[in-house]
């Protein structure tokens, strides 16, 4: 299997993406720049991975939104095509509309670096079929605009929506799991650490579990190999 790593100036994780794609997923990885408009169709994951887009400029994720590899992305995620980003790939994800929501300056108005614990909303997500509701997951940020935020109630993008069609697969929580404003690092609304479109093809996640592959916790791997499980079963 084929994945793709877009590369936008300022990307910082694109060789930590690709290096756990390749030597944890065992795919065959391409790296693509920003400007290039490829035929993504042969692809089964594209990767917008963290860093610091455009200098951060504007909105985070605001200007590499525009790129012209975008529309090659919107169209391959409206096609089924399984995209995934992290932090500076969320934020990219949702101001290219989509993933809902907007990650907004961290509530305490500072950038934050560590360890953080996630727990597992769902796991029957593609992006979390190898673990299970309530598991708990210690992944690295490094971000100062992590908080996400979104309407209470709005056209199907509020957070009243995700939280029914269960798009919500992370929040920030404590060791054991259990949800507090203390273990929430950016005050994200709901505690949000990561979504997922309605479809479930789309996810960002502001965590960087390509940080968490050989490192850390190893936690990352989890990520890597439900996505790798959906996809073997797809092409099987």
């Amino acid at each position: 299997m084929k994945a793709a790593v877009i590369t936008f100036p300022g990307s910082n994780c694109d060789d930590d993406c690709r290096y756990a794609l390749a030597k944890h997923c065992g795919f065959s990885v391409d790296m693509l720049w920003h400007k290039e408009a490829p035929d993504l169709s042969g692809y089964s994951l594209i990767v917008l991975p963290g860093g610091f887009s455009y200098g951060d400029y504007l909105r985070c994720g605001a200007m590499a939104a525009l790129s012209p590899i975008m529309e090659k992305v919107r169209d391959y995620a409206a096609k089924g095509g399984f995209v995934l980003g992290t932090c500076n790939g969320f934020q990219i994800l949702c101001e290219a509309g989509l993933l809902p929501g907007a990650l907004v300056r961290n509530q305490s108005l500072e950038f934050v670096c560590k360890d953080t614990h996630c727990r597992v909303e769902s796991g029957t997500s593609p992006w979390t079929c190898e673990l299970k509701e309530g598991d708990v997951l210690s992944l690295p940020i490094a971000h100062g605009d992590g908080r996400w935020v979104a309407p209470e109630i709005g056209n199907g993008t509020g957070i009243e929506a995700l939280e029914k069609n269960g798009q919500v697969l992370l929040r920030y929580c404590a060791a054991d799991g259990k949800l507090s404003d203390a273990a929430n690092p950016n005050g994200s609304m709901h505690h949000v650490a990561g979504i997922c479109n309605e479809r479930r093809n789309v996810f960002g996640l502001m965590p960087h579990p390509e940080r968490a592959t050989d490192l850390r916790s190893r936690d990352g791997v989890k990520i890597w190999g439900s996505i790798l499980r959906t996809l073997r079963e797809k092409h099987a």
